[in-house]
Parts: C-alpha cells; structure tokens; sequence
C-alpha cells in the first residue's frame, strides 16, 4: 500500500460540518489519505498566520472545501494562497451538491 498523504483542508467556517464529513471519510481503513486535523482555532492575526504557513509546509498538499462561502471567507482565501506561495497542490472539492462556486485558481471537482 502506498504512503498516505498528509492534507491541509481549507474552509470557510460556516463550512465546518462538511470538514468534519470530510475528515470521517478518513476513518475509512481503504481511505487513500490521512486526516490530521491541522486547523488552528485561534484569531486570524500574525501568529494565526504564522501556525497555517508552518501546518501547510508539513502537509503534501491542500484540500479546499468550495462553497458560497469561500468567496467571503478571507481566512479560506489567505489559506489558498499560502499553500500556492508554499509550491503545494490545491484540489478545490464542492462542499455541496447544489452549490457549484468557483473560486478563482482553484481547479475544483466533485
């Protein structure tokens, strides 16, 4: 079995329940990625910024969880673009079936 990968998920935080469905698909024995839950529960100041940047260094690449909501989400947004600043893939996944945004940069899938 190949090496699991350990993923950044990018989220706007109205979009939270979606990451954690997220994260119980890696509960999955057959789950082709690990879920660390790297998120940092703090302001968005410098030292938030500073946490996200060192999480996404760690990680193989970055899982963005598009809605609506990621168009307002300044947090999701600096996320995104740290992880390209950082040279990391970014796969945008729709958070739901009936919401199809697209986020500039973000090659987004189902």
């Amino acid at each position: 079995m190949a090496t699991k990968k350990t993923i950044f998920v990018a989220f706007a935080i109205e979009d939270e329940r979606q990451r954690d469905f997220l994260k119980g698909q890696s509960l999955n024995t057959n789950s082709p990625f690990e879920y660390v839950d790297m998120s940092v529960k703090e302001a968005y100041d410098t030292d938030w910024k500073n946490k996200v940047r060192t999480r996404i260094k760690r990680s193989d690449g970055v899982i963005a969880l598009i809605s609506s909501d990621s168009l307002t989400s300044s947090g999701q947004k600096w996320e995104i673009a740290c992880a390209k600043e950082e040279g990391k893939k970014v796969l945008g996944i729709w958070a739901y079936t009936d919401d199809r945004t697209n986020v500039q940069g973000v090659r987004t899938v189902v």
